[in-house]
């Protein structure tokens, strides 16, 4: 639901889809839409104002955690979405190891707010008592600035001396995994959301990449409706052209940027982009 509101509001869908109505636009296997749920991981690709977000959405049901894991290797940054209205549930405990494990710089998104009895206070305090420090309410402007001082001694002398920590120190904090800004809303009803996708475009850094060296990581392999192998890949290094011959004689008949069920037909690929 959140992936389906994150695409809504970019424009990249005209009509905001369902998991539970079976018209979700990532979710678009017939047993996904016979089950209701994320069986397998899709991918879509958004633009908040310069930035270019490859989302690969991933199932939360436990089921499927291989699914989701495979994907964990090619991301730069997470977002663990929370059920607000039940607060932590066992497998955000099995998420969050993973993701700690991957040393994956996290954002969180505490979802359905609109049906919670709890408070944005009583999550955080819930996060940082059961998880690890370091989750803070992006959305309080009061204690911000102070509350992500006290993650880092140096930013914490710095505030000290009334200097408030900037966007370089905050991107470097969340890229280091010492703060996990949180957010708080409805994806279901379009609240948070907007909110979510500026502090993604502000706060995250690119990729340190190599320029000239061919370098790629393969995190999903399926088949297209006509037969055709489809090797999903995130270009770590270089850039990937069709026709290039890789492995054993393995050619690149043809490279695809997918949203969704739909793609965009390339002939060349960058590092950091995610392509099949």
């Amino acid at each position: 639901t959140l992936s389906e509101a994150m695409l809504y509001l970019k424009g990249n869908i005209r009509k905001l889809g369902r998991v539970d109505h079976k018209d979700a636009f990532l979710d678009n296997f017939e047993l996904e839409r016979q089950r209701g749920i994320t069986i397998f991981s899709k991918q879509a690709v958004l633009k908040e104002n310069k930035t270019t977000i490859y989302l690969i959405d991933t199932p939360g049901h436990m089921d499927f955690s291989t699914e989701m894991e495979r994907a964990l290797k090619v991301l730069d940054y997470a977002v663990l979405v929370i059920n607000g209205s039940s607060r932590l549930q066992r497998h955000t405990f099995t998420l969050w190891k993973k993701l700690e494990e991957y040393k994956i710089p996290t954002f969180v998104f505490v979802n359905k707010m609109d049906m919670s009895s709890y408070n944005n206070k009583d999550i955080i305090d819930e996060l940082n008592n059961r998880l690890t420090d370091g989750f803070i309410d992006f959305t309080n402007d009061s204690d911000l600035f102070e509350n992500i001082a006290m993650t880092d001694e140096h930013l914490m002398d710095k505030f000290l001396m009334g200097e408030n920590p900037n966007i370089d120190d905050i991107s470097g904090c969340i890229k280091g995994r010492k703060i996990f800004p949180c957010f708080f809303g409805s994806a279901l009803k379009l609240l948070g959301i907007e909110e979510l996708l500026k502090a993604i475009d502000i706060y995250t850094l690119s990729p340190i990449i190599n320029e000239s060296a061919l370098g790629l990581k393969v995190y999903k392999i399926t088949r297209d409706e006509q037969g055709n192998r489809l090797t999903f890949m995130k270009i770590t290094g270089g850039s990937l052209k069709v026709k290039t011959i890789l492995g054993d004689e393995e050619k690149v008949n043809q490279i695809r940027i997918y949203s969704g069920e739909k793609y965009e037909v390339v002939g060349e690929v960058q590092a950091g982009d995610v392509c099949a």
